[in-house]
């Protein structure tokens, strides 16, 4: 196959998989869904969730070998994005990684109830407010484990003598707290009680880095997807808004803010993109080259996401302020999933410090 025609098949392949989301991403914008999971016991879906196992998104990344469809990035950053512009709760980048780590520990029972979106497993590596790192303290308590209250088990990375060894717990055995999200959504902080559970690998180091790497730039794509679902709303009501007789789009300054929102969107979609091709054409041992491309995308996506989504309910004016307005929720969106896998100024530190190191 030639260069040409391996483009051509890449694009084809994203393209179905922009269509696909069609089927949990309403048309037109309607977040009726959306507003009713609010605040909710689970905060989704779980037949949406089983729905996306059925159409393979949750072993998008995980190889065919192992029961996935072992596609790239770009086709997973082009899902996230589609999910993120319909503000879709479901916690599939939380549980793509799950999938990536039960892959490559060869647990297939679970893996496989996983994939078909039977059942839900988080992964507990976060110990500290923000991070991007696993250290594996067996009793420092984890935190951040989204919708927690869907997940039938739990991953624990434990810091052994022979390495990052991983535990399979069952949720019910795990004192877990949980605390409500700007979202309307979920997350839980867990003290781990390893002799509930049992290990599934004795060294995971490689593949947990890069599975939050990936869930870094997936979630950086679902920011790119708010975007551009809060500026949509935002030019639809700039161009139906009167205010002296004709459409409030028509003034200037408010052309040159949304240009400004634009150009923010733009950026950060290249840097998405960019991102996703660098990670497919990367070996696995090429770590610095990978963190480099993910952190300066992520911490893009972090901040181009609260300026547009804080600027397009201040252009709506005072109905934009309001809970019963949608705009809003792309905001909430935004301040939630901005810190997810590591914040904007941890992001561009990491990506000086493998700046060097990517470059050889």
């Amino acid at each position: 196959m030639t260069e040409a025609e391996e483009y051509a098949a890449r694009m084809e392949s994203i393209r179905m998989i922009r269509d696909s989301a069609a089927a949990l991403v309403p048309p037109g914008g309607d977040l009726r869904r959306i507003r009713d999971l609010r605040f909710t016991e689970l905060g989704y879906d779980p037949a949406r969730l089983r729905q996306m196992g059925e159409l393979g998104w949750i072993g998008l990344r995980v190889p065919e070998d192992a029961g996935g469809i072992g596609l790239g990035m770009a086709e997973c950053c082009a899902l996230a994005e589609e999910l993120g512009r319909g503000l879709v709760p479901e916690p599939l980048t939380a549980a793509q990684l799950s999938a990536a780590l039960l892959a490559a520990a060869g647990e297939e029972e679970v893996l496989g109830q996983m994939l078909a979106g039977e059942t839900l497993v988080l992964t507990a590596w976060q110990e500290s407010a923000d991070a991007l790192d696993a250290p594996g303290t067996a009793t420092a308590p984890r935190l951040f484990l989204p919708h927690v209250r869907g997940a039938r088990h739990i991953l624990l990375p434990v810091r052994e003598s022979h390495g990052l060894a991983l535990h399979l717990l069952p949720a019910t055995s795990q004192p877990i707290a949980v605390d409500s999200l700007q979202d309307g959504g979920h997350a839980g902080r867990l003290t781990p009680k390893l002799a509930e559970g049992h290990r599934l690998a004795d060294d995971m180091a490689a593949a947990m880095d890069r599975a939050l790497d990936e869930a870094a730039l997936s979630t950086a794509a679902y920011l790119l997807g708010v975007m551009e679902g809060a500026f949509a709303m935002t030019l639809d009501y700039l161009r139906t808004r009167q205010q002296f007789g004709r459409p409030i789009g028509s003034f200037q300054a408010l052309q040159h803010r949304a240009v400004d929102l634009r150009i923010q969107i733009a950026l950060t979609r290249a840097s998405v993109e960019a991102a996703a091709v660098t990670l497919d054409g990367l070996a696995s041992d090429q770590v610095a080259a990978r963190r480099h491309a993910v952190s300066c995308a992520k911490s893009r996506a972090a901040e181009a996401a609260m300026l547009v989504t804080r600027a397009a309910v201040q252009m709506h004016g005072a109905i934009g302020y309001t809970d019963e307005y949608d705009v809003g929720l792309y905001l909430r969106k935004a301040m939630v999933l901005s810190n997810a896998y590591g914040s904007a100024p941890l992001h561009r530190r990491r990506f000086m410090a493998s700046a060097s190191a990517a470059e050889e």
